[in-house]
């Protein structure tokens, strides 16, 4: 594996909308002022993207994404790892959302939450609230 790079998205970016629209992931909420995203990417160019949502001890880990040609090579980990680092400053926990498979993240020491009992602030996230469904499954790690 080559180095890659893990910088910060400017809102409003395409080719995140893009991604996202690609992989069938939620894009009705981009560009909220508490929304933070990340791209990989290496000599070969872009790898992937993630987003970070809130303020406070609990944030929600969003919109993960590899592009189809660079799938297989541990790069969803390598995205969640680094997202992370960069929440373990300021956060104490990390929620999520997925429909799709939870395996990475089971992999990764998430663990299945009780969405009676997620945080305020990530259960009025349009995401909790109403974009993912009831059936989403709702997963958590103590970062901090």
């Amino acid at each position: 594996m080559t180095q890659v790079d893990f910088s910060e998205v400017a809102h409003g970016s395409d080719r995140l909308r893009l991604a996202l629209d690609a992989a069938q992931l939620i894009t009705d909420d981009l560009g909220a002022p508490d929304q933070t995203f990340f791209k990989l990417s290496d000599d070969q160019g872009l790898i992937g993207f993630v987003g970070l949502q809130g303020a406070g001890p609990d944030r929600l880990l969003r919109s993960l994404v590899v592009l189809p040609g660079r799938r297989g090579h541990g790069y969803g980990r390598i995205l969640v790892k680094r997202l992370e680092a960069v929440a373990a400053g300021s956060a104490q926990r990390l929620h999520l959302l997925t429909t799709g498979p939870a395996s990475l993240f089971r992999a990764l020491a998430y663990v299945e939450g009780d969405r009676s009992k997620a945080p305020a602030d990530i259960a009025a996230t349009a995401q909790f609230s109403s974009l993912c469904g009831p059936k989403a499954t709702y997963l958590v790690k103590d970062i901090g």
